[in-house]
């Protein structure tokens, strides 16, 4: 294929140069209704280029096949039979990816390190989880992404789950051996999604973790705009093979997702693939040489550890984006929550996860020197200032046995049933009827459906007090918890 074609960015030149007059949404008309205070910030190209896919970019029949044209560069870039575009990001590719392999009452087996866009597929679609439990590491309280040997048993204990999702990357950028658990679920004769949403990128390089449709993956999902060049919610979920139907998968998306995509969103996601084609190696090169030298330079900074080797091997995650740069302030003696708000509010640099020990900083092949040089300065800095930033309110921290919570009641079932706002310490014993996430990285510490336990309540209302976010909770400060009536 030629991949030095680019089918959206190709019809919108062609748009402007037949000067179309649009008697169609959006209602800005290219501009000229915008408020120049709008203009002025976002820029007149913006508004230019917002046209409607139908109707604008091509004919009402859609005859031009753009956007199919688009999508199949893609899919040949990337290894895959199909490639779908979704203009309102990963969090609606998975469930889409979800709804083609199981329906209500179903079964399906999921890392319970899955992000929050995968629990709202499942209290939308009434599929009952599995939770295949991920690989903790006690001594640093981080979870790795579930074996294949995990999945095995849960398939041996549910022969009628009617597939399985594995999360990799992790926002930490922890990989699964995808390979093998490929193969467990192939041997079941089941699909497997892998929800790839930070691992865009991996097609493109060899020395990155391997690329899901490369491990032969049935779906997967990825955020372009998370690791790629793409616009905010460009995503793109991928198919091959025939255990999931691509007519299926693409009627879920038209199911759950916008009738009003934006041109803007696709034309970024067309730009990407090109741009990937013709020198993502040379610029992914860069990246990891980058990536690399900024991490001999972390080690240098007392009190901060950059992670690595210690997060790969048995029991622990098959391997390790280099992009992601996980650093352990344990020495410092900080929360990564108020190292994060320090840099932001002293330096202008921010982080990408923040947790009880740790931030991180994301790196991709637009950084340089330059970005670089900024951060390693940040980052002296912070160690410098660390005494006084010591004395955050303490954070209880359960042993990975305490953090698991037995679900009683379906996701569904638990998040639209009779429920109730009850004090926080009285909580303790019931089943929770909301999300209660710390975001980043966005993983449901407890989900509807699961019962209380006093220490992941003390974990989350301690993490609170010293900085965590929990945005999905209906009362974020969490003295309060809404939990399910049980009849």
């Amino acid at each position: 294929m030629n991949h030095s074609e680019t089918p959206v960015l190709d019809a919108l030149v062609e748009y402007h140069r037949r000067r179309e007059l649009p008697f169609t949404p959006p209602g800005h008309k290219q501009g000229r209704g915008t408020d120049p205070r709008v203009r002025q910030v976002l820029g007149d190209a913006v508004f230019r280029s917002d046209v409607l896919a139908v109707s604008g970019l091509d004919d009402r029949r859609s005859s031009q096949g753009i956007l199919q044209k688009a999508q199949e560069l893609m899919a040949d870039a990337v290894h895959a039979e199909n490639a779908f575009f979704s203009t309102c990001g990963s969090s609606l590719s998975v469930k889409s990816a979800m709804l083609s392999v199981a329906g209500p009452g179903e079964k399906l087996l999921v890392g319970r390190d899955a992000h929050k866009s995968v629990v709202s597929g499942l209290i939308l679609s009434g599929v009952e989880p599995i939770w295949v439990e991920p690989q903790w590491d006690p001594e640093r309280h981080l979870a790795h992404p579930p074996s294949a040997e995990a999945y095995a048993r849960r398939f041996a204990e549910h022969p009628d789950a009617r597939g399985a999702l594995v999360t990799s990357p992790t926002p930490y950028g922890t990989c699964a051996d995808l390979r093998a658990i490929t193969e467990v679920c192939h041997r079941y004769g089941r699909p497997v999604i892998v929800d790839e949403a930070w691992g865009a990128h991996l097609p493109f390089h060899p020395s990155l973790p391997t690329w899901a449709m490369d491990a032969g993956a049935d779906v997967c999902v990825t955020s372009v705009h998370k690791m790629g060049a793409g616009l905010e919610q460009g995503s793109v979920f991928h198919q091959q093979g025939d255990l999931v139907d691509p007519a299926v998968l693409k009627a879920r998306e038209d199911l759950l997702g916008t009738t009003s995509p934006s041109v803007l969103v696709y034309a970024g996601l067309d730009g990407w693939r090109r741009q990937m084609v013709e020198h993502g190696h040379e610029l992914l090169q860069h990246a990891v040489d980058l990536a690399a030298e900024i991490r001999d330079e972390i080690v240098q900074i007392p009190g901060l550890h950059v992670a690595g080797p210690e997060f790969v091997g048995p029991d622990r995650a098959h391997d390790l984006d280099p992009l992601q740069l996980v650093m352990d302030l344990t020495e410092l003696g900080i929360s990564g929550y108020r190292a994060a708000d320090w840099l932001r509010e002293t330096h202008r640099i921010n982080m990408h996860v923040a947790d009880h020990r740790r931030i991180s900083a994301q790196l991709t092949f637009a950084d340089d020197k330059e970005t670089t040089d900024a951060l390693l300065t940040a980052l002296r800095d912070l160690s410098r200032h660390a005494p006084a930033l010591r004395g955050a309110p303490p954070i209880y921290i359960p042993d990975p046995g305490d953090l698991r919570l037995e679900l009683v009641v379906l996701p569904r079932d638990a998040f639209f049933g009779p429920a109730e706002q009850v004090p926080a310490d009285q909580a303790t014993g019931r089943v929770v009827a909301e999300m209660l996430t710390p975001y980043p990285p966005g993983i449901p510490a407890a989900l509807p459906g699961e019962r209380l336990t006093a220490p992941v309540v003390d974990y989350l209302r301690t993490g609170v007090a010293a900085g965590m976010v929990v945005p999905d909770a209906a009362d974020p400060e969490l003295n309060s918890i809404r939990v399910h009536i049980e009849r």
